[in-house]
Order: structure tokens, then C-alpha cells, then sequence
């Protein structure tokens, strides 16, 4: 999305999200130079910024406590079986599988964060044990083939995805030029 359709949509909706707002960065440290119509984007932004016409939304810190407590699990038990056996497990594999059928504790503070801990520990550390214990065992009776690893993509990889989809379900369209 260009400088102008983000600043258009935050003028209509009234506010800017985290999201909209490290689109406008990106676009800025990818460009070698803005052209006019987006240096006055963004001065149209931050006049509607300021003078509160547009709100920027701030960014909510949180935690999913839950994802510490069965990494921890997992990390514990994998290492028990890899140094009695010739087993070589995914401590991520486990952990997702484990938290797909976990319930979310997520926090705001560091009173919160401590409060699910315990809350946890308390009420849920055999469940979180039996999850990991369930997805070891499934992780050990599947082989490790034909498995796709999650990389971080460049924007350029995305656009090719993204090009290859629409190629894919869209081959008659055809883009009009914008006059």
C-alpha cells in the first residue's frame, strides 16, 4: 500500500494503527527519495496528528505466558530424551503442538504475567505436561520429511507469492491503468 492510500485510510477511519504506521516506515527506509505527492502525504499525516483529527493507536504489550511455561516443558523433556537416545526432536514442533490445545494466559504487566504464572503452575502444570509429553511422542512416530520450514521472507518473496496465487486464481484479470 502507498503513502497516500495509508494516510487516506487513517484520514478516513480516524486513526493510525501500529500496522499502518510500520508500512509508512518501511516504504520510508526502502525509498532512495519520496516523491512530492508523498512528502505531502505525510505532512497532511502529521498536520491530522496533531491537531487530533486522526488518533494514533498505540501498541498494546502483551504476553502469552503459557508459551514460557511449555517451552520450558519441552525444552526439559527434550533434552532428557536426546541425551538418552540417538532422537533428534523439534523443541518447536513440540511447543506448538503442545499450545494448539493449551488454553492462552496472556498478560499486560508483570503482576499479571506472575499471577498466570502461578495460576498455571497450580491449576494446569499436569495438563501442559501430558499436551508435551502427547506431542513428543507424536513428533517421534512421524519422520521429519516433507516438512516446510517457516523462514522470514523479504517483500520481494511475498510479492512473487502473492503474484503466483493471483496468477493462479485470477488469470483473466487484467489491470487498468489509473488515469
Amino acid at each position: 500500500m502507498s503513502i497516500e492510500k495509508i494516510v487516506e485510510q487513517a484520514l478516513q477511519d480516524g486513526y493510525l494503527t501500529p500496522a499502518m504506521e510500520a508500512e509508512v516506515g518501511r516504504i520510508c527506509d526502502n525509498a532512495s527519495e519520496l516523491s512530492i505527492e508523498e512528502y505531502m502525504a505525510l505532512d497532511k499525516l502529521m498536520g491530522a496528528l496533531l491537531t487530533g483529527e486522526v488518533v494514533a493507536v498505540p501498541r498494546k504489550q502483551f504476553i502469552n505466558v503459557m508459551e514460557e511455561l511449555v517451552l520450558s516443558e519441552a525444552i526439559a523433556r527434550v533434552a532428557e530424551i536426546e541425551a538418552t537416545s540417538e532422537s533428534s526432536i523439534d523443541v518447536g514442533d513440540i511447543a506448538a503442538y503442545a499450545l494448539n490445545r493449551l488454553p492462552p494466559l496472556y498478560a499486560t504487566t508483570e503482576e499479571g504475567a506472575n499471577y498466570q504464572r502461578q495460576r498455571a503452575k497450580a491449576e494446569l502444570q499436569e495438563l501442559i505436561s501430558q499436551q508435551v509429553h502427547e506431542a513428543i511422542n507424536r513428533n517421534l512416530d512421524q519422520p521429519n520429511e516433507n516438512k516446510t520450514i517457516f523462514t522470514k521472507t523479504t517483500g520481494n518473496e511475498v510479492l512473487d507469492r502473492v503474484s503466483s496465487l493471483l496468477q493462479v486464481y485470477a488469470p483473466s484479470f487484467e489491470q487498468k491503468s489509473a488515469t
